[in-house]
């Protein structure tokens, strides 16, 4: 898999970076969206580490954005494109946060329990089933429990979409669960949310309103910890807002307003 995908026109002034960790590709249709104004980058995380993966997207905006470059992350990538500010403050001119997992560990469980209210009866003891096979590293086809994985909490994160799977090309279990379990231990101890010290360029947060993952563990912690950081909730939308029928348009129009 190429690690790197260009849409529009140089300079690429834009990064859309993707959610998992190890979704690639997710973000295609936004970047398309975007590209008809701005160069706009797809970079795919690949590597197994947390730091691998600050350092891939630190080498695809150094080899070939425009600096400083405006990121989009989504979910994950949006704490990625967080880091990635922090450590390397001259790349970045822009952090835009699209359906942020939360900064304070107080807020993690909402997620879980909000996505598995939304899940009929069998679909709650595959999704603990498939929990537990991704828990056993000994365990066979975690890519294919890992795409399922991903398919049940995407029913549980939309609100009203247009569309019934996401179309991501690739999902690598590998991925998820060396760098996610690396993330969620720097949010308990609260060096993710430590990192905003060190953010020198502004930020904003678009999240929407039926989001699982609830925009009060984005936005009270980073309007507490980043001189004016704003949030802009979404009406009828979920977790991924450009597939939501509600909060297409309105999210497009708030993005690239953000990106002017």
């Amino acid at each position: 898999m190429e690690n790197l995908r260009r849409y529009g026109e140089a300079p690429y002034t834009v990064a859309v970076v993707h959610g998992g960790p190890g979704a690639a590709g997710e973000m295609a249709p936004v970047a398309r969206e975007l590209s008809s104004e701005w160069g706009a980058l797809e970079p795919l995380q690949t590597a197994t580490s947390l730091q691998g993966q600050i350092e891939e997207l630190r080498y695809v905006l150094q080899g070939h954005s425009d600096p400083p470059v405006t990121l989009a992350g989504f979910s994950w990538g949006a704490w990625l494109s967080f880091m990635l500010a922090a450590g390397h403050p001259a790349l970045v001119k822009k952090l835009v946060l699209i359906g942020s997992g939360p900064f304070e560990e107080r807020y993690a469980a909402r997620v879980a329990a909000a996505r598995l209210s939304r899940l009929n009866r069998q679909e709650k003891l595959e999704f603990a089933s498939i929990s537990r096979t991704l828990s056993d590293p000994g365990a066979e086809n975690r890519d294919a429990a890992f795409a399922r994985l991903r398919a049940l909490a995407f029913k549980a994160d939309a609100f009203d979409p247009m569309i019934r799977k996401t179309g991501a090309p690739d999902v690598q279990a590998e991925v998820f669960l060396n760098v996610w379990k690396e993330a969620a231990a720097m949010r308990r101890s609260g060096r993710l949310l430590e990192m905003a010290k060190d953010i020198r360029c502004p930020v904003v947060a678009i999240h929407g309103d039926r989001d699982p993952h609830p925009a009060a563990g984005v936005g009270k912690p980073l309007s507490a910890a980043i001189a004016g950081f704003r949030m802009i909730l979404l009406p009828k939308c979920g977790h991924m807002p450009w597939i939501e029928r509600h909060a297409h348009d309105r999210f497009f129009e708030v993005l690239k307003q953000e990106l002017r």
